[in-house]
């Protein structure tokens, strides 16, 4: 559900338009202002969860989103819907780091890997589905059903969380408030300017103060955090080269995803004539192995670790954006492409993810879920940024800017591939379960 609303939307953002009167400046804040509030405050919600207990944060983070959701469908103007729909990001904020951190608190490492391909699995799927679903909802019924559609889903969701997960908690320490706040303004500043970038202008002193007053709090957070006998985030977790590679393998891999998922659902309207629920299921080659392959892969990275499994599954993802960018007068011709795309992110969300929460000891499972949600999030906003602003300046839709977007996407995805050999391999102990090589801080 909240992987869903990333992108889900965009589908609608015409109708949008048309029913409450917006410009295209003021539509693009609908899609900003969540991704804005759910990734600055990704790692306080995870810190919280950690002190007051993840599942009750957990379902806290859900009702949030559910009423959210409510106020969204009820919007008349389009002021009401950005705020609503910035409610909607804290309550995302409050879920999807701790969903992985109940996750790593309830499987063992050795089943951690599988539990984790699953999870993937089904949020790759949530975010490949977006356009679909969300233009599936809006011709055939109304945009304001794409968030009717997540109140019985939240609300059912409570229950079952409440009902069926145990409780569980991080290192018993006060939370970090001052730490809070400053990695909170640092993700603003630095989101604010990558998705203002292209509208504003790179050069502009809205954008170059954004990314100023980023980095500023950035550096004020690392150096309060040194100084802090409780600490948010302790930086020594920085200096284990499994934990920084796989953070940076899944910042690519998003900033890769989305700016696909962002373009390709357009090249099949604007280039292959596609409706929006029609484009959505030509997608469907690439989503369909998202569903089969991420919970084989979770498996795999149980039993062969997960440095193979990211390096080759961007590699895959890398090819098949490359191929991609060529183009097609025929939509069978992407087939095959879009297959690839998809079994090389398969393989490489839950090995990336399972990479960063197998790293530290079991205790920071919170706070690694945290980091890792947010690097997720500035990778998502920095692809279809900076790959954006690639497409106008190759000519958008009348010029060659499909074509170097997603060949932008396919550099990303190799830059991916590059992080992940860095992640330490694993080796087996007797006849036990495999374990990372070295997961102890190094430097």
């Amino acid at each position: 559900m909240v992987a869903l609303d990333v992108l889900v939307v965009a589908a609608a953002l015409t109708t949008i338009r048309t029913d409450l009167g917006a410009s295209a400046e003021e539509l693009e804040w609908t899609v900003n202002s969540y991704a804005l509030s759910f990734a600055m405050l990704l790692m306080t919600a995870a810190a919280i969860g950690d002190r007051l207990g993840r599942r009750r944060t957990y379902a806290a983070g859900l009702a949030l989103f559910t009423a959210a959701s409510i106020a969204c469908a009820l919007a008349t103007t389009l002021p009401f819907l950005i705020a609503a729909r910035a409610v909607q990001g804290i309550g995302a904020a409050m879920v999807m780091p701790l969903a992985m951190g109940l996750l790593g608190a309830a499987f063992p490492p050795e089943r951690r890997g599988q539990a984790i391909g699953v999870f993937s699995g089904l949020t790759g799927l949530a975010v490949l589905g977006g356009p679909l679903i969300g233009g599936a909802v809006t011709e055939g019924l109304s945009w304001q059903w794409i968030f009717w559609i997540n109140v019985p889903i939240g609300v059912v969701a409570i229950g079952l969380v409440l009902a069926k997960i145990p409780e569980s908690t991080g290192p018993a320490r006060r939370l970090d408030l001052i730490g809070a706040v400053l990695i909170s303004l640092a993700v603003l500043g630095l989101v604010w300017g990558t998705v203002r970038g292209e509208s504003a202008g790179w050069s502009s002193a809205e954008v170059l103060g954004a990314f100023v007053v980023g980095v500023v709090m950035l550096l004020a957070f690392a150096l309060w955090e040194r100084r802090s006998d409780h600490a948010m985030v302790p930086l020594m977790y920085f200096r284990n080269r499994t934990f920084t590679a796989a953070n940076s393998a899944g910042f690519f891999l998003s900033a890769a995803l989305f700016s696909a998922v962002f373009f390709l659902s357009q090249y099949m309207q604007a280039v292959l004539g596609s409706a929006p629920f029609k484009a959505g299921l030509q997608l469907l080659p690439w989503t369909a192995t998202l569903f089969v392959v991420g919970p084989i892969a979770g498996r795999l990275v149980d039993r062969i670790g997960e440095r193979p499994l990211v390096v080759i599954g961007m590699a895959l993802q890398a090819a098949g954006m490359f191929w991609l960018s060529r183009g097609a007068d025929q939509y069978y011709e992407l087939i095959p492409a879009l297959v690839i795309t998809g079994c090389g992110i398969s393989l490489a969300m839950p090995a990336a993810q399972s990479a960063a929460m197998s790293a530290l000891p079991r205790e920071a499972v919170g706070i690694a879920s945290g980091i890792y949600s947010m690097n997720r999030q500035l990778g998502g906003a920095a692809g279809v940024a900076v790959l954006g602003s690639v497409f106008t300046a190759a000519g958008g839709y009348t010029g060659h800017g499909f074509a170097r977007a997603l060949a932008g996407g396919g550099v990303l995805s190799l830059l991916g591939a590059l992080s992940g050999l860095v992640i330490a391999a694993r080796r087996r102990t007797g006849a036990g379960p495999i374990v990372a090589k070295a997961v102890e801080p190094v430097g």
